[in-house]
């Protein structure tokens, strides 16, 4: 049956036939719990029902019971259910939480609103449901905020979105509103802040009207993602305030105006470098010397890192390496959202203090190894065999002063929980006379080395984000893999000599092809000619496609009118590229009539390959065969890619987006409007900022990392538009062997 017409019945129905969610409101009487039910009740797309404890009995007050069985009835029925009740603590939860199932997903909002403000609106309230209203208010709110225990996701939930304000509050109505009948939220924490004060400071002084610091924390940017300072745990690992005191209760008017000037966006889409500080503890490296040159270093760097920030980590919250390097880089006025300090374990900053970092260093030691302790042991441990054996392909030694950059696997636990990509190692120097390669007190060449380290750690960063953000040069690419960063300028020869190596598919002498990584992030769909804006890497295809002689341990199939080759960096477990070898047909914009026979040849090759692969390699995988609508390799090129996305090389939302949004043209679609009207459709690049969704079920997802891991077991059917008109290739029949 066709999605829109199920969607349709299903809201005639007022049945919902997809995943059900049972939502939790916690928060005291007055923060707004039933605001929020009618708000989305009223503009949602959904099926809502509406448990409160206060008119469960036909009306008047009623008991837990009958709100469970009143939840369940509903959930039963199809519908989605708000449960309006305080549940403060977790044994008021328990119960609800049980009602969860895996057609049924448990959601807690928690309105964790000012003390003062929720008396207030309770004290001046007048017919309230529960007849909580006038001056027996603030004592009950007091009662119940004593015994506040905010929700944890081992409680059973699968989601947690807490609200702090009217803001954040509205945040989440838009969230609910804006959810479909097949829609999913991402699973996670959300806008946590300081669970360890049961009581909000500042109560007990609001009831006897004495004016005093409510004890509430300054407004986040967003709900929608832990903020950084943030704990999932009784450790709760916050932004390094030493001299403020953070850890208390009462936060001063200084408190609050420093946590607004040092907040960060929690966005995980900012790339971010967290390191330790690489020479202060095993290898007894001054901390005041060493301090001083960590300043240096990212005030030389700040400037060029765009829209990166860099963390300075430590496990400590006594940190005498935090508290010097917070307290320069203050002095210097260094822009304390592209640089902090940070207290919490490397190894689970997401995790643990909701702070999403895509790159982290490692103190490493000289034989790249894991044994040892502190932060090497640390990350060799948290990401597995995985790291060690893509290091060792990578280098056998690290000299002081030098990085390695090494792409962490997929498979690598660090990469699925946390959202690391790379592991860059470091070595700095060292002045523990019982460790190999002692200075000796040598502070001359212990300096020297050690801003040589940074020096390497923050260009590996950099290579990584020019690699992410389409502006990677031949030679800067190469240094991005390189052993040695420091030891790696290019100069201007070489990197003209490479113009014509990045195709090389399995050459390790050119592993770093810009062949089609990054389609649809650079170049406009105007610009059709090397003329008119194609840089030197961005010819590769057009190199090979007018001289295919020069490249033949790459070529798959040659015809008179097509190449066929390997994507350098397939972002699926089989990518092929189909190249027209025409003349001045470089992108989807060039094409008109007299080019319908050489697209159907096209689509023929690449149908051939998908059934080969299918009979030969694997009869479960699903190919899509189709055109970016802007690419940044000139040359028309038709993918032949597997539905799996199962790469390394799948890294950011733009190589997700380039081929699951209307981005991305489907062949047999280009080859009918261009039959029809004569030029094929071209959709704009705006899409490739698009949230993350699953190709299958839809469902949206908050990076890459928790995408793979969704997609990795999503049984969920395709959509049904893609399952007509062959825009799918499974295992072959005779029909997929019919040419559009």
């Amino acid at each position: 049956m066709d999605m829109d017409l199920d969607d349709s019945s299903a809201a005639t129905s007022g049945v919902q036939k997809g995943k059900r969610l049972l939502v939790m409101l916690v928060g005291a009487p007055g923060s707004g719990k039933s605001t929020l039910c009618e708000n989305v009740m009223r503009a949602s797309k959904r099926p809502w029902v509406r448990v409160c404890q206060d008119i469960i009995g036909n009306g008047k007050s009623g008991t837990k019971a009958q709100c469970l069985k009143s939840a369940l009835s509903a959930l039963d029925g199809g519908k989605n259910v708000f449960i309006d009740r305080c549940n403060l603590d977790k044994e008021q939860r328990t119960e609800f939480v049980k009602l969860g199932s895996p057609q049924i997903d448990v959601h807690a909002v928690v309105l964790d609103l000012p003390a003062q403000l929720c008396i207030s609106r309770s004290v001046k309230r007048i017919g309230h449901e529960g007849n909580l209203q006038g001056g027996k208010a603030a004592a009950v709110v007091n009662r119940m905020l004593q015994k506040k225990e905010l929700p944890k996701l081992n409680e059973g939930f699968s989601r947690i979105m807490f609200c702090h304000n009217d803001a954040e509050i509205q945040d989440a109505i838009n969230t609910y509103n804006a959810l479909g009948p097949f829609d999913d939220l991402p699973r996670g924490c959300f806008g946590e802040r300081n669970h360890e004060t049961k009581i909000q400071a500042g109560i007990m002084k609001f009831m006897k009207k004495i004016d005093a610091p409510s004890g509430t924390v300054p407004k986040e940017s967003s709900v929608q993602s832990p903020a950084p300072h943030q704990s999932s745990d009784r450790t709760n690992h916050k932004f390094d305030r030493q001299g403020d005191g953070i850890g208390s209760t009462n936060l001063s008017e200084k408190q609050e105006k420093g946590n607004k000037e040092t907040s960060i966006c929690p966005s995980s889409d900012i790339p971010t470098l967290a390191f330790p500080s690489i020479s202060t503890a095993d290898f007894q490296f001054d901390h005041d010397k060493a301090s001083d040159i960590i300043v240096e270093k990212v005030g030389e760097f700040i400037s060029k890192l765009g829209n990166a920030r860099l963390v300075l980590v430590d496990l400590s919250h006594g940190s005498k390496i935090l508290s010097l390097v917070k307290a320069k880089a203050a002095r210097k006025n260094i822009d304390s959202s592209k640089f902090f300090t940070f207290v919490g374990n490397i190894v689970n900053l997401s995790t643990k203090g909701g702070l999403c970092c895509s790159v982290i260093a490692n103190a490493a030691n000289w034989r790249l190894k894991s044994g040892g302790g502190g932060v090497n042991a640390a990350i060799f441990n948290a990401a597995g065999a995985d790291l060690e054996a893509a290091t060792r392909a990578r280098a056998k030694m690290l000299h002081p002063g030098q990085a390695l950059v090494v792409p962490l696997p997929s498979a690598s636990p660090l990469y699925l929980r946390e959202g690391v990509t790379h592991v860059i190692h470091v070595l700095g120097p060292n002045m523990n006379p019982q460790r190999p390669n002692c200075l000796d007190n040598d502070y001359n060449e212990g300096c020297k080395l050690l801003r040589q380290a940074y020096t390497s750690l923050f260009e590996g960063f950099m290579s990584i984000l020019k690699m992410h953000g389409n502006e990677l040069k031949p030679s800067q690419m190469l240094r991005g893999s390189d052993c040695h960063l420091d030891n790696c300028k290019q100069d201007s020869d070489q990197k003209n000599k490479r113009s014509d190596e990045y195709l090389l598919e399995n050459s390790k002498k050119s592993r770093c092809s810009p062949v089609d990584t990054r389609d649809g992030e650079a170049v406009k769909g105007n610009e059709r000619s090397r003329a008119k804006g194609w840089s030197s890497w961005s010819q590769a295809l057009y190199q090979i496609a007018m001289h295919p002689e020069r490249h033949k341990g790459d070529i798959l199939e040659l015809t008179e009118d097509v190449i066929v080759i390997k994507d350098c960096y397939p972002k699926a477990c089989k990518h092929l590229l189909v190249l027209a070898r025409a003349e001045h047909l470089d992108c989807l914009s060039d094409v008109h009539e007299e080019h319908l026979e050489l697209l159907r040849r096209m689509h023929g090759v690449g149908l051939k390959w998908a059934e080969k692969f299918l009979q030969e390699d694997d009869p479960s995988l699903v190919f899509r065969l189709g055109y970016h609508s802007v690419p940044s390799m000139q040359q028309l090129h038709l993918h032949v890619i597997s539905q799996d996305f199962n790469s390394t090389h799948l890294k950011n939302k733009k190589h997700w987006n380039s081929f699951n949004t209307a981005f991305f043209r489907d062949s047999v679609d280009v080859i009918e409007e261009v039959s029809s009207n004569g030029e094929a459709g071209i959709h704009d690049e705006g899409l490739l900022a698009m949230e993350l969704r699953c190709h299958r079920c839809r469902s949206a997802h908050p990076n890459i990392p928790r995408l793979k891991w969704h997609i990795g077991s999503c049984k969920a059917a395709f959509p049904v538009a893609l399952l007509e008109n062959g825009r799918l290739v499974f295992r072959p029949t005779s029909a997929m062997a019919t040419k559009p």
